[in-house]
């Protein structure tokens, strides 16, 4: 008789990890005061991001509706993007009047490295609708070199150069 060992998780260690980021969150919610739940302090967010580049540029796209102009910062240091920025909770009534705040509101930070092909010399940045997108010049060295082929004719043989003795 062969004796096998039961691994009640063997699907994989990320179904494990799941589980327990799953219960950890659990276990904060049930920790935290209902009043800190539905409280302003518990803002912080963090904006979505998506990140994609093609042959000429790098381009990341981050989610800031309703944060002004003003209260974004980005900057280039070395090899790393960092994107700063603020929403601020602006109303005319008071927190005590709402029965409940789900957006978030407060300050976050976010820092990217960026590759050895890109260029920190060419940073543009557009605002719209909510997205800011963030556009970097890859450098020229890193673009994709067109090589045109010569085609020779069929009556043209490919002429041998004879080796001297």
């Amino acid at each position: 008789m062969t004796m096998t060992r039961f691994v009640p998780f063997r699907s994989g260690i990320t179904d494990v990890a799941v589980l327990q980021n799953r219960l950890n969150s659990i276990f904060q919610d049930f920790a935290r005061p209902e009043e800190a739940t539905e409280s302003l302090a518990a803002g912080n967010f963090v904006p979505a991001v998506d990140v994609y580049e093609d042959s000429q540029k790098l381009v990341l796209k981050l989610e800031v509706p309703g944060i002004r102009r003003e209260d974004l910062d980005i900057k280039v240091e070395g090899r790393t993007l960092i994107v700063k920025g603020e929403r601020k909770f602006e109303s005319d009534e008071k927190e005590e009047n709402f029965h409940r705040i789900e957006r978030r509101y407060g300050s976050f930070v976010r820092s990217f490295t960026l590759p050895a092909t890109v260029s920190t010399e060419e940073v543009a940045a557009l605002s719209a609708d909510g997205v800011l997108s963030i556009t970097l010049a890859k450098k020229p060295e890193a673009k994709p070199k067109q090589i045109q082929v010569q085609i020779a004719q069929a009556t043209e043989a490919p002429k041998q150069v004879e080796a001297s003795k």
